[in-house]
């Protein structure tokens, strides 16, 4: 892997991850109890999450001018371990068995794909 892809590698993992961010931050707004259903969707948690969506949308975009499209999907993979870390940082789910192997069987995964 040239020092070019992989600095676009690097910036659409960079986009994976604050979309995983902003994931967060809707499950928090979503886990409140708001007076009108104009706060539910006006308030700085959404919109902040929604911006972050775009720049992350914006970020894909910019990498995918030099990441192939094969490449693509398996570095998006990756949300699925950052969302899975934050559930049981944040808001303390639990990994199951089946859960666990799963992760395993994407970062594998996303290994051989990247080798």
């Amino acid at each position: 892997m040239n020092s070019r892809l992989f600095a676009y590698c690097l910036v659409m993992l960079l986009g994976v991850f604050i979309s995983a961010v902003s994931q967060v931050l809707l499950k928090k707004a979503a886990n409140r109890q708001y007076d009108s259903v104009i706060k539910e969707y006006l308030n700085w948690r959404v919109i902040l999450a929604y911006s972050i969506f775009v720049a992350a949308t914006l970020l894909s975009i910019y990498a995918y001018k030099v990441v192939p499209l094969s490449l693509g999907p398996v570095l998006e993979a990756t949300s699925y371990i950052y969302v899975t870390f934050f559930g049981v940082k944040i808001f303390g789910e639990k990994i199951g068995r089946l859960k666990a192997i799963a992760i395993v069987l994407i970062i594998l995964g996303i290994i051989i794909s990247c080798i």
